[in-house]
């Protein structure tokens, strides 16, 4: 067989790729790139397109544009069109020179103050702080006369050495919340040198604002350029479009009727300010893909449908699809998902990390951050469609109609705000602004979840884990919501504080009478706890039945999978094994059963060609399996050595 040979990269493959790649994909860093890339091009190409001499007064003056002067020319005889293309040289070699020293200064001052605090975090805050305070014209001013002299580099050195503050502030403190990551943790204790965690841990890190920085602090480069030559500070006889103003006005153009004079720099200016504001905006659309995908989700809930109310249920989620735009398309997370949540009821949701079941909660309560879309399907909670809300409606609805519990939520707490502060919030947001009644309704939830009430007053960390976590699920209990989502909420904690936790939980649920939904990989646990459980696989549902029916009786071949993955207490040792195999790439269309290459009852030509359905094989029991269809219990099939029965 004749070996396939490798496929030879397009030459611009890196256009679509890599960080230009994702500059591509925003309209409007790509404007702001050509743009700059036009005016790069025509400062290169100038004694290409104009024969004119910049500095030569070889016209007659104060000639109007024209078919031999576009622009006109100067009181001196000077082509302006030759000059505008030629002060663009030195107007771009300022403004991106001086971004780039500025940028170069201000990013390393903050990853090092960010990085080794202390005495070095304090000195490098105490001079930015003031140099920012100074004020900026008369700074430059000052500067430059003692350069006077010096030519372009001393411009550029002066508005470098006075511009870096701003952006050193803003970068210090991004900086000082990425020191505090794990992963920075790690790699101090890993034995890393200081310096290569700052440049290869933390500055990819921050390279969208570092980019932003440096193209603000281009653009106040040009701008301080032409206030300095407008005045008379510098060598006027330079020619760039600072200098241009400054001609301009020192023989009087306006006056003249000469306007195109000044239009001409002017205009320029504004057009590289306008590049260098829209690659800073698609930069934002970059670094925060909320703003990028705000538009097409919010298109998509515009286009759903209000469905009539669902009998009984508290929550009903039906054919949910959601998941996340990525640069290589769509990862569907969830997939036709329809499920219901009773009032009162605690359901259990599990499966593998991946299959979808965060994701699952989240879009169903409209917290899914961009990039996640929810693409169709709808979750009404008592009757109100959550997805179709307003921004304002679903503010009102939150918290008081439904809250949540999030995955590692005691990192939520607030460090340097008293626990009492935090537990008052939610309810403050909510209008209950009366102080006595704040009080009573914090002992009250303190003691629901077993916490004295004097640790209101104590800072997050004067709290132990469990302690913490227990302070996040009466945050969650404030207004008496009638759905609590807990996204694996003891994943952290040891197992001993787990069961104490669940039982307070339970304990809650049945006095004040709310529903549950609990995520965790844990199915041992959930057969413990819930009333009903559904598991999820490759971003769908692919068996829902009451707790008890999963322990004894699980139907599809991967819960099955799942049960037999954890030892008994009791009886002989036997050795368990997990599941072969890894789930499918949910970026992929899956015309058959999520689970067909790890099942070892597979059914080739079925199994992987078409999606079983949904079957209820009891009341209440519902399992999406070819083995459960009727057709297939009247006619096992064998494959592989394996006979297919039915369950």
């Amino acid at each position: 067989m004749t070996a396939a040979l490798p496929v030879r990269p397009s030459p611009l493959a890196w256009l679509r790729g890599g960080p230009l790649g994702v500059i591509w994909r925003s309209p409007r860093a790509t404007a702001g790139v050509v743009i700059i890339g036009l005016l790069l091009l025509l400062a290169l190409l100038a004694p290409l397109i104009t024969s004119y001499d910049p500095s030569s007064g070889t016209s007659e003056p104060w000639i109007k544009p024209g078919a031999g002067h576009p622009l006109g020319t100067t009181a001196l005889g000077q082509d302006i069109f030759a000059q505008l293309l030629y002060g663009a040289r030195l107007t771009l070699l300022i403004g991106f020179a001086s971004g780039l020293i500025a940028t170069a200064i201000g990013t390393t001052l903050a990853l090092a103050a960010a990085y080794f605090g202390g005495r070095t975090d304090e000195a490098i805050n105490t001079l930015a702080n003031v140099f920012l305070v100074l004020p900026g014209l008369p700074l430059l001013i000052v500067a430059s006369a003692f350069l006077r002299g010096g030519g372009v580099w001393a411009i550029i050195i002066v508005i470098s050495l006075t511009g870096w503050a701003w952006g050193t502030r803003v970068l210090r403190s991004q900086a000082l919340t990425l020191r505090n990551r794990d992963f920075i943790h790690a790699a101090v204790a890993t034995g890393e040198s200081p310096w290569r965690i700052i440049f290869r841990e933390m500055l990819p890190n921050l390279a969208g604002i570092i980019a932003a920085n440096f193209f603000g602090t281009a653009l106040y480069a040009v701008l301080s350029e032409a206030a300095l030559a407008f005045i008379g500070i510098g060598d006027v006889s330079k020619v760039t479009w600072g200098t241009m103003l400054y001609w301009a006005q020192a023989k009087q153009a306006l006056l003249q009727g000469a306007w195109w004079w000044v239009a001409a720099p002017g205009l320029g200016i504004a057009l590289l300010g306008t590049a260098c504001a829209l690659i800073n905006f698609g930069i934002d659309e970059i670094s925060n893909p909320r703003s990028n995908h705000a538009g097409k989700a919010t298109k998509v809930l515009r286009r759903r449908k209000v469905a009539g109310t669902e009998g009984g249920a508290l929550l009903s989620v039906r054919h949910l699809d959601a998941g996340y735009d990525t640069a290589k398309g769509q990862v569907r997370a969830v997939r036709d998902v329809s499920l219901e949540v009773q009032p009162g009821e605690f359901l259990g949701l599990a499966g593998e990390s991946g299959c979808g079941k965060s994701t699952l909660a989240f879009a169903a309560t409209r917290l899914l951050d961009a990039p996640g879309v929810v693409f169709g399907g709808e979750a009404r909670l008592s009757g109100q469609d959550l997805l179709s809300l307003s921004p304002e409606e679903l503010r009102r609805v939150r918290w008081k109609e439904y809250s949540l519990v999030f995955q590692a939520s005691m990192n939520i707490l607030n460090p340097v705000i008293k626990v009492r502060e935090q537990v008052y919030d939610a309810m403050q947001a909510h209008g209950i602004s009366d102080k006595t009644r704040l009080e009573a309704r914090a002992r009250e939830l303190f003691e629901l979840v077993g916490i004295r009430a004097d640790y209101l007053d104590s800072y997050p960390h004067q709290l132990s884990g469990g302690m913490k976590q227990r302070v996040v699920i009466a945050i969650a209990l404030a207004l008496e919501p009638k759905l609590v989502v807990m996204d694996e909420p003891t994943t952290a904690l040891d197992v001993v504080v787990q069961r104490q936790i669940l039982q307070e939980i339970d304990a809650v649920r049945r006095r004040l009478g709310i529903s549950i939904v609990f995520i965790t990989h844990d199915l041992s646990l959930l057969v413990e706890m819930s009333d009903r459980i559904a598991i999820m696989y490759a971003g769908e549902v692919v068996e829902e039945a009451p707790a008890q029916d999963i322990y004894l009786s699980p139907k599809h071949p991967y819960t099955q999978r799942l049960m037999t993955a954890f030892p008994p207490l009791s009886g002989p040792r036997e050795r368990r094994d997990g599941i072969p195999g890894r789930p499918p790439s949910l970026a992929l269309d899956l015309p058959g059963c999520p689970f067909f290459e790890r099942c070892t009852a597979r059914m080739p030509g079925l199994c992987d060609t078409k999606k079983p359905a949904n079957v209820e094989v009891s009341p209440g029991h519902k399992v999406a399996c070819f083995l459960n269809s009727p057709a297939v219990k009247e006619e096992p099939v064998k494959e592989e050595g394996h006979a297919l029965a039915s369950d």
